[in-house]
């Protein structure tokens, strides 16, 4: 018998892979994919045409340190630095990758922090 917390990571990882198939981003509109655990949230810009990591942001970073990483307020955070990070880098537009979490709370509040940032989702 699976137990409770392996059946939901697992069940997370294949509505994961079902959006991935439709989902992949490429050197002009890369991939905002988003990890969120009980404590903490991160997000990534990923070219998936040549497997780099463009930017990156977490609430495991020493400046985000401070806060609490398990609410919405540090992924909001997170959000409006990823999209500045992004834009640093070149990047204005970007296909979103909730990673299999409802689009709802943390995930949703990143996301639209980063749409205010100057982010195109």
């Amino acid at each position: 018998m699976v137990s409770a917390p392996a059946r939901k990571r697992e069940q997370r990882l294949r509505r994961h892979a079902r959006v991935r198939k439709a989902i992949s981003g490429t050197g002009q509109r890369p991939r905002l994919a988003v990890f969120r655990s009980a404590r903490h949230i991160s997000a990534q810009v990923i070219d998936d045409a040549s497997g780099r990591t463009l930017v990156a942001a977490s609430t495991v970073e020493p400046d985000l340190r401070a806060t609490p990483g398990g609410n919405v307020a540090a992924a909001s955070v997170v959000g409006r630095l990823v999209a500045e990070r992004a834009r640093v880098a070149g990047v204005s537009r970007v296909v979103f990758d909730r990673g299999g979490y409802r689009y709802h709370g943390r995930v949703a509040a990143l996301a639209d922090a980063a749409r205010e940032a100057g982010l195109e989702l």
